[in-house]
């Protein structure tokens, strides 16, 4: 499917003897079928007059061969006009799929910026991204641009066949390029557009991704769908340097996350039948996803035979959003059920195989050596008179007083790289929440720390259920470069491994889970010194 190269196509001339159609998706034919009928979803451009009978183009998108009525077009959406003379003749086009796919994002609950408040996008970042990919790049965006608004229309304003349609020949393509983070115009995006329509277009994503796992797992006619193999790291992660930080941000649907421990290990993974309490609960999990940002500051200092690179961690913010709207997800009973992080490890370096590191990786923060305080008492009462019988009597007490954490922080090295490791524990029995379970009986309710765990006074997640970890904890580590790679623009290299975990949080329910995601990408480190800077 290529929307973007047909649009490009159509013909400039002030004849236009009938409209172009473009098939998005068809399928159908069968005797059985409607007496033979064809279903499709497809794209009509048709020719109209702008301003000062300027030759414009509108764009709707129709249906055929749906039942009711049959073989009858039904128009589902209709474009502003696109001027043919003008430049950029298609911009209008695209700036109103964006803004209408922000404006249909999942909530946000709290947000503190609604989607009523976002302004409408603005032409000159959206034409510099049109203008500075190659056909090729830009195709594979719009294409997906295109699929995610389409989404809307099947989904609630089509037929039922028409969204069991999208969901077989529109939506895997478009998941594949996102899967792969093969999209650099998604990536020049994002960081244009801004965090507050970054994370409304990502959320629309997430959603629009959870309801096709949905689906799948149900088995709704969608067995041939394929999942990210797990080698592969899924959702979408991106990298920037600028201003002495280094950025990795990631958004990935829970449902895609690669499954490591369950109450349902020995049981084929599969969303069953929603008709009882554990069902919906697993429902409402699925509309979420994993959002992280690692930050971390460097420096560069030039010295005599060497240049120092210094790094730290400025924070790493992990949330794990909720994909829903307004009376969905059961709310009322299911609110506070979500994941929440369990564990993150971040590494930052020179890339694999670099020989200018002259000497070796230096950590500054010791392993926790924790301190206790031991507190002995010892009686000793003995009779030592003239008897028969001596007797003695000893009573020895002993105390032990020790400070603990949920979130245990540890630096760590391979290689060239330094490792940054938070870990959480379960504070009621002491054992690591991402590799562990909580106790109970099969079926029963399910005893640990983390019960109440945004509201509690030592709850170790924000109110929201993210987490933050700032670099007080965390330390600094260092690099000694060849003086030889002075003036050069290396390529660091900067990743991430996630953990997420459910454990039942005010439910009743048996049920658990930890997932987990991998993101790596690279980063520039200029290694030019002031006086070389114009």
């Amino acid at each position: 499917m290529d929307i973007w190269s047909w649009i490009c196509e159509l013909p400039n001339s002030d004849e236009w003897s009938e409209s172009p159609i473009f098939e998005l998706a068809s399928s159908g034919g069968q005797a059985d079928d409607h007496e033979g009928s064809t279903r499709s979803i497809h794209l009509r451009a048709d020719r109209t007059s702008g301003s000062e009978s300027e030759a414009a183009v509108i764009f709707t998108v129709c249906l055929q061969g749906f039942h009711p009525p049959l073989n009858a077009e039904k128009p589902l959406w209709v474009s502003e006009k696109c001027h043919l003379a003008r430049e950029n003749p298609f911009l209008p086009l695209f700036l109103q799929l964006l803004q209408e796919i922000t404006s249909l994002s999942p909530n946000a609950p709290n947000s503190t910026c609604p989607r009523s408040q976002l302004q409408k996008l603005k032409p000159e970042p959206i034409t510099w991204i049109m203008n500075s990919h190659s056909p090729e790049s830009f195709s594979t965006f719009f294409n997906l641009v295109f699929t995610l608004r389409l989404f809307w229309l099947c989904a609630c304003d089509a037929p039922t066949e028409a969204g069991s349609l999208y969901f077989q020949s529109l939506l895997p393509s478009a998941l594949e390029t996102v899967s792969s983070n093969s999209s650099p115009v998604l990536r020049t995006f994002l960081v244009t557009v801004g965090v507050d329509t970054e994370l409304c277009f990502m959320r629309t994503l997430g959603y629009i991704v959870a309801k096709w796992c949905i689906f799948r797992e149900l088995g709704v006619g969608l067995q041939a769908l394929l999942v990210p193999p797990p080698s592969r790291s899924p959702g979408f992660s991106y990298s920037t340097e600028a201003h002495g930080v280094w950025a990795l941000k990631g958004y990935v649907p829970i449902m895609t996350m690669m499954k490591v421990t369950s109450s349902n290990d020995t049981l084929k993974t599969q969303i069953p039948r929603l008709d009882t309490k554990e069902s919906i609960l697993k429902y409402t999990l699925a509309h979420q996803q994993l959002e992280a940002l690692v930050q971390l500051e460097y420096s560069v200092a030039f010295h005599d035979g060497f240049i120092q690179v210094r790094a730290c961690v400025d924070n790493i913010r992990l949330q794990v959003a909720k994909l829903g709207f307004k009376n969905q997800n059961n709310e009322a009973e299911y609110g506070e059920e979500k994941h929440f992080p369990s564990r993150v490890r971040i590494w930052v370096g020179p890339e694999v195989g670099a020989t200018y590191v002259v000497g070796g990786l230096s950590l500054t923060r010791s392993t926790e050596n924790t301190e206790r305080e031991v507190e002995i008492q010892k009686i000793v009462k003995g009779n030592f008179e003239k008897l028969k019988l001596s007797k003695a009597k000893a009573v020895a007490r002993t105390s032990t007083k020790t400070k603990t954490k949920n979130w245990r922080m540890d630096q760590d090295a391979e290689g060239n790289a330094a490792i940054f490791d938070a870990v959480l524990y379960d504070s009621a029995t002491g054992q690591e929440v991402a590799t562990g379970k909580p106790y109970g009986e099969a079926g029963g309710d399910q005893v640990h720390g983390l019960r109440k765990r945004y509201v509690a006074a030592n709850r170790p997640f924000t109110k929201t259920g993210s987490v933050v970890l700032a670099g007080d904890e965390n330390g600094e580590v260092g690099w000694k470069l060849s003086r030889e790679m002075e003036g050069s623009v290396l390529k660091w290299r900067i990743g991430g491994e996630f953990w997420i975990s459910y454990w039942p949080n005010e439910a009743k329910t048996s049920f658990f889970e930890t997932r987990y995601a991998e993101w790596c990408d690279e980063v520039d480190l200029p290694l030019i010194p002031p006086k070389m800077v114009v």
